[in-house]
C-alpha cells in the first residue's frame, strides 16, 4: 500500500490528508512537533483572551484521526533522505515514505536585531508561542509594558491580546502609516485612528534599534533606532512578518529559494516530493500573487489540489481570484480581487473610496480607467458576499455594474445597516455617473451567488 507522509499538521497538511482519505485507501502519516492534534491557528489569540480553551480550537475530535486511518507522529524531522525515501527524526526514529508532502508552514522572521534572543522576546505564531506568552505576559503586574515590533496582521492581533489583559502596549511600525504597503491611504489612516482609540501607543516611522537586557538576561527595554529613545518593557513581540520554516531542508537536495521551490502542480525538483502552504514558493508567481503566500485560504486550496494529484488525478494549482479576510481589533476586513496601495497601483488603476462619517466603516473599489473593468474591492466593517465578487471578477464586469448591483453582495441585510445608497451617490458625484442602485434580488443571490 502506498504510504503518503506529510510533514506539518497545519491547515495545508491536514487538508491534503483529509482529501486523500476521501479519494483513496492509501496509508497516511502526519508528522508534527508542534501539537498532538490539528488546531485552528487563527483561534490562538482567543485562548489567551479567555474566549475559549485550547481544546476548543481543535476542529476534530481526537478519535477522528484513528477512525479515518490517519496516523499521527509527534516528532521533529531533522533530515529528508530522498535517495532512500525516508525521514530521520531527532529522536532517532526513521519513517519510510512513497510520497512526501512538506507542509511545515512559517516561523517568525528575525532580522539580526541585537538582543532578539533574550528572555521575554518572542513571536506569536505557534502553540509554543502562546504558552510562552502566558509566561512572559500573564497579567499587567508581571508585565508592566510590552513592545510590539512590526505592523502586520500578527502584530495587531498580539496588541489586541495584550490589551485584553490591560497590559500597556507600544507598537513600533516602520511604515509611515499602518500596513500602507498593502492598504490604500484612506483605509490605512482609519486603522491608525482605530489603534489609537484602543489606547495603544502607536509609533509610526519607528524601527527597532536594539533590545536591552537586565542582569538576568531578560529584555528590560527597547531602543528606537531613529531617536535613540529607550522604552522600558518586560516583553517584546517580534511580529515583522514570517518566513518559510525550511531550515531542516538546507542540505537535502530539494531546491530552495526563500521557500521550497514548486511548479504549478506543487512538485519539487525531487520526484515524489511536494510542498504546500506557507513554506511553498512558486518558481513563477501566479498573476498578481506573490510566489509565497502565507495565507490560510491558500494552504487549504493547495491541499485540495495536491490530494487529487496524489490520487492519480493530476491537477494544477489554480487559486482563482485573490481573496482574504482579517480583523483589525473591532473592524472586520475583506478583500476580493486586487486593490493595491497607492505605491503599488498598476497602470490605469483608479480607486473609489467611501468612508462613513461617524463609524469605522469604509470601502475601496479598484477599476481600470481604460475599459472601466472592476478589479477588486476592500471592505472594512461591512460584510460582503464572496461569491458575488468572484462572479463579477470572472465575468469581467464593469465597475458601474458592480455599483448598480452592490446590494446583492450585502451579506447580512437584516442585521447590518444599508449604506449602498450613500456609497453609490458619492460614486456618481465623484465620477460623473448616473447609476441607480437596483433593489436586492433574493432569487439572484440564492441561485447564482
Amino acid at each position: 500500500m502506498e504510504h503518503i507522509v506529510i510533514i506539518g499538521n497545519g491547515i495545508s497538511g491536514v487538508t491534503v490528508a483529509r482529501h486523500v482519505r476521501k479519494l483513496s485507501d492509501k496509508k497516511i502519516t502526519i508528522v508534527s512537533t508542534e501539537t498532538d492534534y490539528f488546531f485552528s491557528r487563527t483561534a490562538l489569540m482567543y485562548v489567551y483572551m479567555g474566549h475559549m480553551k485550547f481544546e476548543h480550537t481543535q476542529p476534530y475530535e481526537n478519535w477522528f484521526w484513528k477512525k479515518n486511518r490517519i496516523d499521527l507522529v509527534k516528532g521533529y524531522v531533522t533530515q529528508v533522505d530522498h535517495p532512500h525515501k525516508k525521514l530521520l527524526l531527532q529522536d532517532g526514529r526513521e519513517i519510510a515514505y512513497d510520497k512526501l508532502v512538506v507542509a511545515t508552514g512559517s516561523k517568525p522572521s528575525k532580522f539580526g536585531w541585537p538582543g532578539q534572543d533574550l528572555l521575554g522576546v518572542q513571536g506569536m505564531y505557534s502553540k509554543q508561542d502562546l504558552d510562552q506568552l502566558e509566561a512572559n505576559a500573564p497579567n499587567n503586574l508581571s508585565c508592566k509594558r510590552a513592545v510590539i515590533v512590526g505592523g502586520g496582521l500578527i502584530g495587531i492581533e498580539l496588541a489586541e491580546m495584550l490589551r485584553s489583559r490591560d497590559i500597556p502596549v507600544t507598537f513600533l511600525v516602520r511604515e509611515n502609516s499602518f500596513w500602507d504597503g498593502v492598504l490604500p491611504g484612506g483605509e490605512s489612516q482609519m486603522i491608525n485612528e482605530h489603534i489609537l482609540e484602543h489606547h495603544i501607543d502607536l509609533r509610526l516611522g519607528a524601527n527597532l534599534g536594539e533590545i536591552l537586557a537586565d542582569e538576568n538576561g531578560r529584555a528590560r527595554a527597547v531602543v528606537v533606532q531613529e531617536t535613540g529613545e529607550e522604552i522600558p518593557c518586560d516583553m517584546v513581540g517580534l511580529t515583522a512578518g514570517v518566513s518559510p520554516n525550511i531550515d531542516f531542508l538546507r542540505d537535502s537536495g530539494i531546491e530552495l529559494g526563500r521557500g521550497v521551490k514548486v511548479n504549478r502542480y506543487l512538485e519539487t525538483n525531487i520526484e515524489d516530493i511536494y510542498a504546500i502552504g506557507d513554506c511553498a514558493e512558486q518558481h513563477t508567481a501566479i498573476g498578481n500573487r506573490r510566489p509565497i503566500e502565507a495565507v490560510w485560504y491558500t494552504g487549504r486550496m493547495m491541499g485540495e489540489a495536491l490530494a487529487q494529484t496524489l490520487c492519480g488525478k493530476k491537477r494544477e494549482y489554480r487559486p482563482g481570484h485573490w481573496f482574504n479576510s482579517a480583523k483589525f481589533l473591532d473592524i472586520e476586513y475583506q478583500t476580493y480581487g486586487w486593490v493595491f496601495s497607492e505605491r503599488g497601483m498598476k497602470e490605469n488603476e483608479r480607486h473609489f473610496h467611501w468612508r462613513h462619517a461617524k463609524e469605522k466603516i469604509c470601502i475601496t473599489v479598484a477599476f481600470d480607467t481604460a475599459n472601466n473593468q472592476f478589479l477588486g474591492i476592500n471592505t472594512f466593517g461591512i460584510r460582503m458576499r464572496h461569491r458575488c465578487f468572484d462572479r463579477w471578477l470572472t465575468e469581467k464586469r464593469s465597475v458601474d455594474h458592480v455599483m448598480e448591483h452592490l446590494r446583492d453582495a450585502n451579506f447580512d441585510p437584516e442585521f447590518y445597516a444599508q449604506y449602498e445608497a450613500e456609497i453609490v451617490a458619492k460614486f456618481n458625484s465623484e465620477l460623473g455617473r448616473d447609476i441607480t442602485p437596483r433593489k436586492k434580488s433574493w432569487k439572484r443571490i440564492f441561485t447564482t451567488a
